[in-house]
């Protein structure tokens, strides 16, 4: 056995794939598309690369088959923001082997050495403005939109290369025919006493995107700086992330909270194309992949709720429960059946207090590890 740092577009192409043979027997396996996966990994092509170092590795068996993958990330932008050394493992695969697993840490963890960082913390493909944490509860259905999935030996293996519990990020459920809907009886008492203080609640302007989302990356930087582990995005960064969600945006789920022309709050909830990639072979889109997205997005019956906040200074006013509320109203409009609500930190007890008034349900835990250098 061995690993070998990459080099070429033939070993990211291995990498890339890597995934599909080791979950092929996996019914709540979804393969993420390619062309996203290359993109990403690519500098040049994603905006991480211009401030921040990714290195990738491949483990191969004495057949030469590749057995095992990892991606060393140094997040120079967390590292400032926080003031600290971290650095970061993501992209993680492999077989239920414990050789591999720790040879691949190990790989990564002295990759990072040589950058100076004096701590490692993963899974995070590349930080928690992407998809993060390792699935530890939950493996009874497939993932939702831009969110993990991995075997349950994963965490025997990384625990076993010396690695112990950062903290828990919590996944609810919210079916829509058992949600408690007080947020949706209480909408217009809620809505009327917020006007009074001239704030709205109004969906995203999408002829108006590129200002509307210039402004939501406002208060995405301010409403999250103090969770656990945040980076701000820069401007390329959210203009990246917004180009691609534009694609399956539906303004009905996303919304904005709106004094003046200030945003001082959004919720952004996205159709679970996961239910849809499921069935795109290897994740291309070519030749047919692309049809198969474009008519089952029409069949999509459940969102991902992926963010909601609010500036620090207007919390507790009702706005969350309103962003709630309105989603929920305009879901069940569009013949949704439900939603997921994550990721949320095991100990926010505010947001997820919220979550489960609503009658949201726990259904699966991801887990963020760390490991001192």
């Amino acid at each position: 056995m061995k690993v070998l740092a990459l080099e070429g577009q033939k070993s990211l192409k291995s990498f890339i794939d890597f995934p599909h043979d080791l979950y092929r027997n996996d019914p709540n396996y979804v393969p993420e598309l390619y062309i996203a996966q290359h993109d990403i990994l690519t500098p040049g092509k994603h905006p991480f690369h211009e401030h921040s170092k990714v290195q990738l590795f491949l483990a191969y068996d004495d057949q030469n088959k590749v057995c095992g993958r990892i991606a060393a990330i140094l997040n120079n932008n967390h590292n400032t923001f926080n003031n600290t050394t971290d650095g970061f493992f993501g992209f993680f695969e492999c077989i239920n082997n414990q050789e591999v697993a720790t040879a691949l840490l190990n790989e990564a963890e002295v990759w990072l050495k040589k950058q100076g960082i004096t701590n490692i913390i993963g899974p995070a493909n590349f930080s928690t403005n992407e998809t993060v944490g390792l699935l530890v509860d939950g493996y009874d259905s497939p993932p939702v939109v831009m969110m993990p999935y991995n075997y349950s030996y994963y965490l025997q293996l990384i625990e076993n290369a010396g690695y112990a519990k950062k903290t828990d990020l919590l996944a609810y459920d919210v079916p829509y025919d058992t949600h408690n809907d007080r947020s949706v009886r209480l909408l217009g008492a809620l809505q009327a006493r917020l006007k009074r203080s001239n704030i709205i609640i109004r969906k995203l302007n999408m002829k108006d995107f590129k200002n509307e989302a210039a402004k939501l990356r406002d208060v995405y930087n301010q409403a999250w700086d103090r969770n656990l582990g945040f980076v701000p995005m820069t401007e390329k960064e959210f203009d990246h992330m917004a180009k691609d969600l534009k694609l399956i945006l539906n303004p009905e789920f996303c919304l904005v909270a709106e004094q003046g022309d200030k945003f001082i709050g959004f919720a952004l909830g996205i159709p679970d194309i996961n239910q849809v990639l499921r069935k795109v072979k290897r994740g291309r889109l070519l030749p047919f992949g692309i049809f198969k997205l474009l008519f089952g997005l029409k069949k999509v019956d459940w969102l991902r709720v992926m963010a909601l906040g609010v500036l620090t200074e207007y919390r507790k006013l009702g706005i969350e429960a309103c962003l709630y509320g309105i989603i929920i109203q305009n879901a069940m409009a569009n013949n949704i059946k439900g939603a997921e609500c994550s990721w949320m930190l095991e100990d926010n007890y505010m947001m997820n207090n919220a979550i489960e008034a609503i009658n949201g349900k726990i259904y699966k835990k991801y887990r963020l590890l760390e490991k001192a250098l």
